[in-house]
C-alpha cells in the first residue's frame, strides 16, 4: 500500500522540518511549501494526491485562510483534512478559519505526539 502524501505549509523551516520528520518517521510522505501560493505551485507540478495538509495561517503571499479556501475548491483536495496549525489563538480567527473550511486547529507550541495522533485520526492509509 502507497503511504498517504500530507501537505505541510509553514513559513518556519523550523516547523516544517519538524513535522516532516516526525510525519516520515511514521512512514508519511511529505510535500513542504513555504506558504499557500508555493503550496498551490508544489501541488500543480507534482500533481500528487494529498490525504492532508496542515496549514499555518499567517503567512506572506497568500496565507492559510485563502489557501483553504483553494484547496476546498479544487477537485483533488475538496474533501481531504485541512488542520491549521498556528500560534493564532483569536476566536474570530478560528471561525475564519472553520467557514473556509479547515478540519481542525493546533496551536504552537504543540506536542509532537498529538499531531501524529490526530494526523492517524485523519488519514487512512
Amino acid at each position: 500500500m502507497t503511504a498517504a502524501t500530507i501537505l505541510i505549509v509553514d513559513d518556519s523551516p523550523s516547523i516544517r522540518q519538524t513535522i516532516a520528520s516526525v510525519l516520515g518517521g511514521a512512514g508519511y510522505h511529505t510535500l513542504e511549501a513555504v506558504d499557500g501560493q508555493d503550496a498551490l505551485e508544489r501541488l500543480a507540478e507534482t500533481g500528487a494526491p494529498i490525504s492532508l495538509a496542515i496549514v499555518d495561517i499567517n503567512m506572506p503571499r497568500l496565507d492559510g485562510i485563502a489557501l483553504v479556501r483553494a484547496l476546498r475548491q479544487a477537485d483533488k483536495s475538496r474533501f481531504i483534512p485541512i488542520l491549521i496549525l498556528t500560534a493564532e489563538t483569536r476566536r474570530e480567527r478560528r471561525e475564519e478559519a472553520r467557514q473556509a473550511g479547515a478540519t481542525g486547529w493546533i496551536v504552537k507550541p504543540f506536542v509532537v505526539d498529538e499531531v501524529l495522533a490526530l494526523v492517524r485520526r485523519l488519514v487512512r492509509r
